[in-house]
């Protein structure tokens, strides 16, 4: 087995992942039209426990496994690294022990006095048995992903979806087909999906881990292994001291979800109509949060591959390639997040006409989305400031950010509804960013973009008016089209735009240079060299 690359970690990761959400999408499709808003409330509450619990669970020991386990590879330190695994293998069975029985148990508190939705109780318990795998099969990819070796995680990542998408769609039919009226059965039958994807992935997690313990044998035995035998308690201690802030920062996401999905209801009883808040409701947690997800598909695989990267470098305390790898991970969010955003957001009203039922609620789906490109940011920011142990600065940054939240939110909610809660979300992902940066600058040579700033601005401005003037041309000529099919040639006339004028422009307004083109990868470089040599016919 190969070592991967920071680059192509990201992209194992990455198409895994995006497979994983187009996955995600196809299983809420159907599942909209099998649920009124109630239903999808059911099962969006659900999930949004879920994941939170998932985060909780694992505790951040996954990232902090993986830079562990990076650090002591890279300094000879095999044995430890060894027994650092073995420990959040421990943990991580547990914790799924715990986790699943206490929320099956707390299900209908959680259920009538947090949700007030009473009947999403069965949901809630419906996908509690998913969780008793899930942190082991986290503490697995954290190790893999420290020694370099990320296909395992990806290939499980795949598998997991499609026997979860497979299993929730068949048995939420099941339940429409003995009552279409049982939006309670409905919900829990969707979520029961996510305990067949926990099965399947925890197989493949358990092949890769021979295939591993095989290659290892092969290898000659690293004769000054400085390493010593670690003492449990010790282990735990380093673990939960990366981990605890991991945590704190790597929830921060699910945590403002699941707080929005409270908040629609809370905060704006009193000051909109019933039927417009469950609107809001049904269309944040089932449309918004599906298609706002793809754009961040890239960071979080970036999240996850940069981690060992940077450890192994501060280990050997190489400052250099540390603020180059920092720079460079930064650099491949932005420029390849921005398109995606600009895409979905701007041509919100296409898109979500196309995935789902009715493109209602595409204001909330666009807003939503153009703000994740900060969240992309932070998240990525968050993960290099772990790998140089500076991860209380990031969990820091992300508690303040949070705070800044809520008290936006119970400002703005009463006036603005919904569209107050998302500028309040936008806002605590500003806040962590900047701060994130700041403290790079002062603990790394990290260099990002410099005086290319305002090309770059002046590029998403140009590729922002000129796909929503495109779609805005696209669906006024195919107005007595079906809607589906007018959808579907304005996404696609979009993004062929895009796909032209973003790298365009990137070359052209020199946001992107030669210099740093030539350490691309090679499909990289081949797809941006038409556009460097019509830069260089236009300026010769």
């Amino acid at each position: 087995m190969k070592k991967d690359t920071l680059l192509k970690s990201t992209l194992i990761l990455a198409a895994a992942a995006l497979v994983a959400r187009a996955l995600g999408i196809f299983q809420r499709v159907p599942l909209d039209y099998l649920m009124d808003d109630l239903g999808n409330i059911y099962y969006n509450n659900a999930n949004s426990i879920y994941l939170l619990l998932l985060i909780v669970a694992t505790a951040g020991i996954p990232s902090a496994v993986s830079k562990m386990v990076s650090g002591r590879y890279a300094v000879g330190r095999v044995r430890e690294a060894q027994q650092v695994y073995r420990a959040a293998m421990l943990f991580g069975a547990i914790a799924g022990v715990v986790i699943t029985i206490g929320l099956w148990l707390i299900a209908p508190v959680i259920a009538s006095s947090i949700l007030k939705e009473p009947e999403a109780a069965t949901a809630i318990r419906a996908i509690a048995p998913s969780l008793l795998l899930f942190p082991m099969i986290a503490m697995m990819r954290g190790y893999f992903q420290g020694r370099q070796f990320v296909t395992a995680g990806g290939i499980s990542q795949i598998i997991e979806q499609i026997l979860r998408v497979v299993a929730a769609v068949v048995i939420a039919y099941a339940f429409y087909a003995i009552d279409p009226t049982n939006e309670e059965g409905i919900a829990a039958g969707g979520a029961f999906g996510s305990v067949f994807g926990s099965i399947g992935a925890f197989i493949v997690m358990l092949y890769y881990s021979r295939k591993l313990k095989s290659s290892d044998r092969l290898e000659p035995r690293i004769q000054a292994d400085p390493s010593r035998q670690l003492r449990l308690r010790s282990i735990y201690k380093e673990l939960f001291n990366l981990s605890i802030p991991v945590v704190m920062t790597g929830i921060t996401v699910q945590l403002l979800y699941t707080m929005d999905n409270f908040m629609i209801k809370s905060l704006t009883v009193g000051h909109f109509d019933q039927e417009t808040i469950n609107h809001w409701a049904a269309v944040y947690g089932m449309n918004a949060q599906s298609i706002a997800g793809i754009p961040i598909i890239l960071a979080v695989a970036l999240s996850q591959s940069i981690i060992p990267h940077i450890s192994s470098a501060h280990a050997l305390k190489d400052a250099d390639k540390v603020g180059q790898q920092a720079s460079l991970a930064v650099r491949i969010a932005l420029f390849s997040g921005m398109p995606v955003v600009l895409l979905l957001g701007v041509g919100a009203f296409s898109v979500n006409g196309l995935l789902f039922e009715k493109p209602i609620g595409s204001q909330v789906v666009a807003m939503l989305t153009l703000g994740t490109i900060f969240q992309i940011g932070m998240m990525v920011t968050n993960s290099i400031l772990l790998g140089i142990s500076e991860p209380k600065k990031a969990t820091m940054h992300a508690l303040t950010g949070v705070l800044i939240k809520v008290v936006l939110s119970f400002a703005l909610a009463p006036f603005f509804g919904v569209y107050g809660i998302i500028a309040a979300t936008t806002a605590c992902f500003i806040w962590a960013l900047i701060f994130n940066v700041l403290s790079l600058r002062k603990r790394s040579r990290f260099k990002f973009l410099g005086k290319r700033w305002l090309p770059f601005l002046l590029t998403v401005v140009i590729v922002a008016a000129a796909i929503g003037f495109a779609e805005w041309g696209v669906l006024a000529i195919c107005g007595g089209l079906p809607d589906k099919l007018a959808f579907f040639l304005a996404f696609g006339v979009m993004g062929g735009l895009l796909a032209v004028l973003y790298p365009a422009l990137l070359v052209y307004l020199g946001v992107v240079t030669a210099a740093e083109i030539s350490t691309y990868p090679k499909a990289v470089r081949r797809l941006l060299a038409p556009f460097m040599k019509l830069r260089a016919g236009l300026r010769g």
